[in-house]
């Protein structure tokens, strides 16, 4: 089981949130859900963060009344899926609230996406269908790459393909296959666009660049039919596992279009 919930958030009143607060918001939702942070090398769970209009200044982030902020989590395990599909948000049941560092979010609704491995892996590959050969991909918040102790805040085919894979792999009881499906991969699929731009993330008591915005990319016409699909499904399933480094700590969010809803 795959599951994305994302709930829709507001205050009643300008709020000040430190610029720090993800870590503690994954430290709070975990420890409700029962799941342990830091024990896993590919984490199970991936989160946004808190998403809309907000104000930096200094430490601080401002969030505004009348304004509408989103919150997503997703499991990538069957027992994580369903620890979030029974997970309520609220933390005061008083005023249905989710209290954060001095901050109270109103909580407005929820909205459950779920699936599983085998329902994409049939839909997407097994099945034959026709592929799909223009995704645009919006990179909602800072998306980076570790590379040994480099960290790289660009959108490169090889390490996207890389990152979805690597967590398939691991959690999908379909195996998609090594190093030389990325290569394959990396040689056929090309960025056609971009309009990116990076962002500095804070994460525990450092920052991180990432990029943000939207990228184009084109599987090329003399891709091997099944490949192509493999891409797809891949391209699919980062809606759920994320792009990159540290997703479970918000970086790392991804949505896609393809060219039929353009």
């Amino acid at each position: 089981m795959l599951i994305r919930t994302t709930w829709t958030l507001n205050v009643t009143k300008p709020t000040l949130l430190p610029r720090s607060y993800g870590l503690e918001l994954i430290k709070q939702v975990h420890q409700r859900l029962g799941i342990e942070i830091g024990s896993e090398q590919i984490p199970s769970t991936t989160c946004s963060g808190i998403l809309g209009n907000m104000a930096p200044s200094g430490d601080f982030l401002t969030v505004y009344p009348n304004e509408y902020y989103q919150l997503s989590l997703c499991g990538l395990r069957n027992s994580e899926s369903k620890a979030i599909a029974s997970f309520n948000l609220i933390n005061n049941l008083v005023d249905s609230t989710l209290d954060l560092l001095g901050a109270s979010f109103h909580i407005l609704d929820r909205v459950d996406e779920t699936t599983s491995y085998e329902s994409l892996y049939h839909s997407l590959v097994a099945d034959e269908p026709e592929s799909s050969f223009w995704f645009a991909l919006t990179f909602i918040t800072p998306t980076a790459f570790a590379q040994d102790q480099i960290r790289l805040p660009l959108p490169v085919p090889a390490l996207m393909f890389h990152s979805w894979l690597e967590r398939w792999n691991h959690f999908a009881p379909v195996y998609l296959g090594s190093s030389d499906l990325i290569d394959y991969l990396a040689a056929v699929v090309a960025v056609s666009q971009h309009k990116i731009q990076t962002r500095r993330v804070m994460i525990h008591q450092g920052k991180v660049t990432g990029f943000t915005g939207e990228v184009s990319l084109n599987i090329l016409s003399r891709a091997d039919p099944l490949l192509a699909n493999v891409a797809n499904l891949l391209i699919h399933y980062a809606q759920f596992a994320g792009t990159g480094m540290k997703t479970r700590l918000g970086m790392g969010q991804t949505k896609i279009k393809e060219k039929d809803q353009k």
